[in-house]
């Protein structure tokens, strides 16, 4: 495992650092890096408030749905005879994908957690002593098990679970990295890089898009701020552009304590990095239109949804929906077009939980 990272400790001078993160640039232009998908940022305002956006893009409708999980259920890894079991401490609202994993949700103690797209991810060969589970259920174990971003990160760390990564219904490998913040600001990413775990955790890492590797984003960043975005930005739809607009806008966005101006400006700001519907790249399903955006209010426990094929947002406050222990699930359905305006926690409706793709542990070590 790695520990925090920072653009400025990867090369000993700034003028090495512009020339190498140059260099790298010049490699995504020419096409050594084409798998790109999704962008999340968190933005840090005045009184405590905390908000974080999301864009999903995909080549095809993953048939997403909303659902809300209460505190008390009784989980399985999905990956095996050694699959991780837990009970979940804590209840949550999360979209699904394919109805077969969470890729994005906030729980009752407002920890949010963002599963994207990572093509270099390479989750290695799980140790004999490890539990294992399947990376379809990576981001409901966090919500599951974590109040804070330090407790996850401490945990974590310890690598006592393996992730195994199946097949995606449509035949794509399931490689993909986190990012989790809390309502302190707090924030981490943890991405599987040649087999092992590298985390940077701290409130700097506020963005997230995909390919290539952190450390690598964050050089190419400083490349970029030592241009300012006022000057240029790059602006094409790959995942190390959508990172340097998305850092300099989260960034540029003006403070405010007012929670509706906070919200609206994450929204502009995650629609700013949004990919039209219909731009699409063949054998690349990553590479595509942006199909919904997912806004958390972490002070307020407030989650937002945006559907790139409705007019209209609607929003799902925790506080009204049922999240104690003993409490059904329910599900708000989307997938196949629903629409909501406002308030729609009270449009749940009572549903049974989904089960996470299964995984298969090929060896171990």
């Amino acid at each position: 495992m790695s520990g925090d990272c920072n653009s400025r400790g990867l090369w000993s001078s700034p003028r090495r650092l512009v020339l190498s993160a140059g260099a790298l640039l010049l490699g995504l232009l020419a096409g050594e890096q084409a798998i790109d998908a999704c962008t999340r940022c968190v933005y840090l305002g005045s009184d405590d408030i905390v908000v974080v956006g999301r864009s999903l893009d995909w080549v095809v409708d993953p048939k997403t749905n909303l659902f809300a999980f209460p505190r008390g259920l009784k989980r399985h890894g999905a990956a095996g005879p050694r699959s991780v079991e837990w009970t979940s401490k804590y209840g949550s609202v999360i979209c699904n994908f394919y109805g077969c994993a969470t890729i994005d949700g906030m729980n009752d103690q407002g920890l949010v957690a963002n599963a994207l797209y990572l093509v270099e991810s390479d989750y290695g060969t799980p140790h004999p002593d490890q539990k294992t589970l399947s990376i379809a259920a990576y981001t409901q174990y966090v919500l599951d098990n974590f109040t804070t971003v330090d407790e996850a990160v401490t945990e974590l760390a310890k690598e006592k679970i393996a992730l195994i990564a199946p097949l995606l219904p449509d035949g794509k490998p399931a490689h993909g990295h986190l990012a989790i913040s809390d309502p302190s600001g707090d924030s981490a990413i943890f991405q599987y890089l040649n087999g092992k775990l590298h985390i940077h955790h701290g409130r700097q890492y506020q963005v997230m898009t995909n390919s290539p590797a952190y450390d690598q984003q964050l050089a190419l960043n400083a490349y970029w701020e030592q241009i300012g975005g006022m000057a240029m930005l790059p602006g094409t739809n790959r995942a190390a552009d959508r990172f340097v607009r998305t850092s300099f806008f989260i960034q540029a966005i003006p403070q405010t304590g007012d929670l509706k101006q906070a919200v609206a400006q994450v929204f502009s700001v995650i629609r700013g990095v949004s990919v039209p519907l219909g731009i699409t790249t063949p054998g690349a399903p990553n590479i595509a239109s942006t199909l919904w955006r997912t806004i958390h209010d972490q002070k307020n426990k407030v989650v937002y949804f945006d559907s790139a094929t409705s007019p209209t947002v609607f929003w799902v406050p925790l506080s009204d929906l049922d999240l104690s222990a003993g409490a059904p699930v329910k599900m708000l359905p989307l997938s196949n077009g629903q629409t909501y305006n406002a308030n729609a926690a009270s449009q749940f409706v009572p549903a049974e939980p989904f089960s996470f793709l299964q995984a298969e542990e090929k060896s171990t070590r």
